[in-house]
């Protein structure tokens, strides 16, 4: 028999998801990132009982759960400027949504992974490119765009800050019904700079769909897939598929808001179950999280409508919402799965951040980072795959609006424009309801002083100094009301 009838032979014993295996040793990458998902509602949590999220439980089981995640700010923009480019977003200016669009010297994760042979897509919510509120931006590229501080945005003017022009090959960006994209959920190709395609179906079932078409296109090479479901987000909305199964009296933004989670979750088991019929499932990294809490506008108000207001999510047991650095605003839940590197049915403790995505991400894609550039994550692939017995050693930091805040370990302090200083043992109280800056002035000192360090790197530098704002105000007298006064510094 010949070398060839031989090596012919030998293939033809292969399976398909062998023979897709073999053709490349690269880790795929997918990042999941819901909006306004409050950090009870994952059922791994076990804090609340009417939630349903089996897929995401069923992840977390044959990967890492964290229950000490945190993201980089209490608002969907700057959160998201950190996670895709691994930097705390205030070193560039963007501390908020008026602040964007991302600047274009920053380098994106998908520029990252492209360069290293990877296929990038991004699915769903982008807000990264100028919006009607970026008057800073408009006063400089558009001023004759500024009616009543508000923008109307030029498109020409803020295409080079969507997703194709910031290194994503694929993309089908879009949060209702119409997406501006260079293929379609039948997996064939489109216009290669894009086109738009309006779709009027639930909104999640699309992006889900979105997602399984891009890793149809690119199963059989490395790939990184950004999936941001527009979910649990205002305006809400749902399918009788989905709200049949919250049966019984509650709140009707509750049932709705349950329902789009659901969604998301049944997206998620979609994708995993495409995984594994490509035979790619065992490596892929996989990780899920939100880019904040979610909005409970204090008291959660049943509005009829599904318009701005509370989204139905919710953030217990924690205090807090969307627009807080208090643990309601910026604790979300977390799930990192890559079978073939990480632990399994792991439950991490110790505090970790969404910034530690990208490096983790970069890093398992073997992609060096020039030592001149400055990444604020953690690589945590030796941590959760057993080779590093210890958890990462530094400090997280918070600046939004009049707020800022830093945790070290089990202990965290919150510091706003007005002089409060909120000092928590975050390990035995989570809920943020024992203020121990009296009790423990040298832990309180210590924290300020890394605080100002950091925002000393900031642009601009410094701590807040404005004092809250009405809304913040409103969150604090209610959330912290019985916070001792001797607390509030001069």
């Amino acid at each position: 028999m010949t070398t060839t009838r031989i090596l012919v032979l030998a293939l033809s014993l292969l399976s398909p998801a062998s023979l897709m295996a073999d053709k490349h040793s690269k880790t795929n990458v997918i990042f999941i990132f819901a909006d306004d998902w409050g950090y009870g509602d994952l059922g791994a949590h076990e804090h609340l009982t009417d939630v349903k999220t089996p897929h995401l439980d069923a992840l977390s089981q044959q990967g890492v759960l964290f229950t000490d995640a945190y993201i980089t700010a209490p608002q969907c923009s700057p959160s998201r400027a950190g996670l895709v480019t691994g930097r705390y977003q205030q070193r560039f200016g963007f501390d908020h949504i008026p602040d964007g669009p991302l600047p274009l010297n920053e380098t994106t994760i998908a520029q990252r992974l492209s360069s290293a042979g990877y296929k990038t897509g991004m699915v769903g919510k982008w807000h990264l490119e100028p919006n009607p509120v970026c008057v800073e931006w408009a006063r400089k590229h558009q001023p004759d765009g500024i009616k009543k501080n508000r923008v109307a945005v030029r498109q020409d003017l803020s295409r080079p800050y969507w997703p194709q022009a910031r290194g994503f090959d694929e993309f089908f960006k879009g949060e209702m019904n119409r997406y501006w994209c260079n293929y379609a959920l039948d997996s064939s190709d489109l216009n290669r700079e894009g086109e738009w395609v309006d779709d009027p179906r639930f909104r999640v079932d699309v992006q889900t769909e979105a997602g399984l078409a891009f890793i149809e296109r690119n199963a059989d090479k490395p790939f990184f897939l950004y999936l941001a479901h527009y979910a649990p987000h205002v305006p809400l909305e749902a399918t009788e598929k989905y709200l049949s199964r919250f049966p019984g009296e509650m709140p009707e933004r509750r049932r709705t808001g349950l329902a789009m989670i659901n969604a998301v979750d049944e997206g998620v088991g979609r994708i995993m179950q495409l995984l594994r019929e490509k035979g790619i499932a065992d490596n892929t990294l996989v990780i899920f999280t939100s880019d904040n809490g979610a909005p409970l506008k204090i008291h959660k108000l049943d509005a009829p409508g599904g318009g701005p207001g509370w989204d139905g999510s919710l953030n217990d047991p924690l205090t807090g919402e969307k627009g807080m650095v208090a643990e309601g605003g910026i604790r979300v839940p977390m799930i990192w799965s890559w079978p073939a590197r990480l632990l399994k049915g792991k439950t991490i403790n110790e505090p970790v951040i969404s910034l530690d995505m990208t490096v983790s991400a970069v890093a398992a894609a073997g992609v060096e980072v020039e030592s001149t550039e400055k990444l604020d994550g953690v690589n945590l692939i030796p941590w959760l795959s057993g080779n590093q017995t210890a958890a990462p050693d530094r400090s997280l930091f918070w600046r939004f609006w009049s707020q800022s805040a830093v945790r070290n370990g089990d202990w965290k302090l919150i510091v706003t424009g007005d002089g409060r200083e909120l000092l928590f043992n975050i390990r035995d109280d989570k809920e943020e309801q024992r203020n121990l800056a009296v009790q423990h002035p040298q832990h309180a000192a210590q924290l300020k002083s890394e605080l100002l360090q950091w925002t000393h790197q900031l642009q601009p530098v410094g701590l807040p100094t404005k004092p809250l704002n009405n809304e913040e105000l409103g969150w604090y007298d209610h959330y912290f009301q019985s916070t001792p006064a001797a607390s509030r510094q001069p």
